[in-house]
Order: C-alpha cells, then structure tokens, then sequence
C-alpha cells in the first residue's frame, strides 16, 4: 500500500495552533482521531512539502491535457 493506492475512507483535517506553541495537524476519521503536532519549522517544511507536491500534481495535469 502506498501513497498512490485508493481507499474508500473519508476523513476530516484541521489545521491550527496548540496553546502550546506547535502546529497541530489534527486527523479525523470516524473512530480515529489522530492528533500530530508539529513545532513551528517542521510545520515550515510540510507547508514546503505540500506546495511542492500540488506543483507536480498540476504538472501532471497539464501532461494529460
């Protein structure tokens, strides 16, 4: 199983701060709630991370055009 298989599985992700000083990433999918905290440079990097992979989804998409 990787990061290109689908699944049927619906879940909700919400994005904020702790009361802490981190990033939370929180997960929710029905009985799983999955709550990752992040301090505020590796959020940095996700964000990175994540913008750099929707530009080579949208590279992939002008491809199949």
């Amino acid at each position: 199983m990787g990061i290109d298989t689908e699944r049927d599985i619906e879940a909700n992700l919400q994005i904020g701060p702790t009361d802490h000083g981190m990033v939370r990433l929180f997960i929710d999918a029905g009985q799983i709630e999955i709550p990752m905290d992040f301090d505020p440079d590796e959020a940095r990097e996700i964000a990175e991370e994540i913008l750099a992979a929707a530009q080579a989804a949208e590279g992939m998409n002008r491809k199949k055009r």
